[in-house]
């Protein structure tokens, strides 16, 4: 289903006939559903509402958008709208904007899209600053069942080529609280790289602490 768009504007807002402009082409191709264009000046309870600071900003779908867009970025929005790709370009985007609190707000509306973010972690190639922040979002789920749910998919990514994708995932599996963990840590203790048999101790250390505090 398509995605409705929620656009705030503003009198004297240079960058909103931009974006009004490639929502309505989004509209003619059928990309979004219901087109909402609310002004500032007009209804500032609606804005308040929302916490609009700056315009134009856009809700489109699950994503809070601000500043001025491309049609086609618009375009790749709204088809990311609907799947769960898109959750970790949106968390990406927001991170490289300095937002951590949005994106920290963003994944406790819903935190079954912590595991999207997976494909960060899995990453080596992605900025350093994005996969400190994604860790960081996953670390603020330590021994919750939300991230012991993914203790299989981390588990897979403790056996990657790459020994930072491997280092990573051995945190975050110290960090599941789960006596499930300790095989897949212990095997890391093993690991031909030094800094990922240094987290591996670490992470045992945490799966002891937390099974002591239970």
């Amino acid at each position: 289903m398509p995605p409705d768009a929620l656009l705030f504007t503003a009198p004297g807002c240079t960058h909103c006939a931009t974006v009004i402009r490639g929502l309505g082409e989004l509209a003619k191709q059928g990309l979004i559903g219901k087109m909402t264009v609310v002004n500032v000046a007009a209804h500032p309870e609606q804005a308040a509402e929302h916490g609009v600071r700056a315009t134009p900003w856009l809700r489109l779908g699950p994503f809070t958008l601000t500043g001025s867009h491309s049609t086609s970025e618009l375009k790749r929005w709204a088809e990311w709208a609907n799947g769960m790709e898109g959750i970790a370009h949106y968390v990406e985007h927001l991170l490289k904007l300095g937002s951590y609190k949005q994106a920290l707000a963003f994944i406790e509306a819903d935190t079954q899209r912590l595991e999207p973010l997976l494909a960060t972690i899995a990453n080596p190639r992605a900025k350093m600053g994005v996969r400190l922040g994604v860790s960081a979002l996953l670390e603020a789920h330590a021994n919750t069942p939300v991230l012991r749910k993914l203790l299989p998919q981390l588990a897979e990514l403790a056996r990657h080529s790459d020994h930072r994708v491997r280092a990573d995932a051995c945190h975050l599996l110290g960090l599941t609280g789960s006596a499930a963990a300790r095989n897949h840590v212990e095997a890391c203790l093993k690991d031909s790289n030094e800094e990922v048999r240094e987290i591996a101790k670490d992470a045992m250390e945490a799966l002891e602490q937390h099974k002591t505090k239970t």
